[in-house]
């Protein structure tokens, strides 16, 4: 896994996404929490959105973000589920220049000591596009805590070994 050397206490500009017909600012404690948690860990919040459950508007949104060269991470929170409006994995997937398949999967595996068989209803799921992460969550502030503390905090922490995404994400 080769790729440019990073300062070990690189820090990354992150844009949170909220996916939601019915979240706002006021009650969108899943996007509260990502802000939250990747403020306490030294990174920036580049930007942040609440964008209804539409593959066009979300694609629209992300693609501004993947072009934006200050934006390294995008998190989204939402949408990724079975229910009729829930589109994000049919959004987002397509703009991936690389799948990472281990992050829905290690995010399933340990979801599964927390809620047991319902995990498979997550379409949690990540890719890179444009030497930027792209992290799809599922909607509640529980799964939210799961993917940041158990995924993603590590992995967007430079000094992380035996491997990490800083160093694909940074130029």
């Amino acid at each position: 896994m080769s790729h440019a050397p990073v300062d070990k206490n690189q820090k990354l500009n992150i844009a949170v996404l909220t996916v939601s017909d019915t979240r706002t600012e006021e009650n969108d404690t899943s996007g509260k929490y990502l802000v939250e948690a990747l403020q306490a860990d030294g990174h920036n919040l580049a930007d942040k959105a609440i964008v209804i459950d539409d593959k066009y508007l979300l694609r629209a949104k992300v693609s501004a973000w993947i072009a934006d060269p200050e934006i390294q991470v995008i998190l989204t929170t939402g949408g990724t589920g079975f229910a009729g409006r829930d589109s994000t994995p049919e959004a987002l997937a397509p703009l991936f220049d690389k799948h990472i398949d281990g992050f829905g999967e290690i995010f399933r595996a340990v979801s599964y000591e927390e809620i047991g068989s319902s995990t498979i209803q997550s379409r949690a799921l990540a890719g890179l596009a444009n030497r930027t992460l792209i992290a799809c969550l599922p909607g509640s502030t529980g799964a939210c805590k799961t993917g940041w503390t158990k995924l993603l905090q590590e992995q967007l922490t430079a000094s992380h070994m035996p491997c990490n995404f800083v160093g694909y994400l940074t130029k």
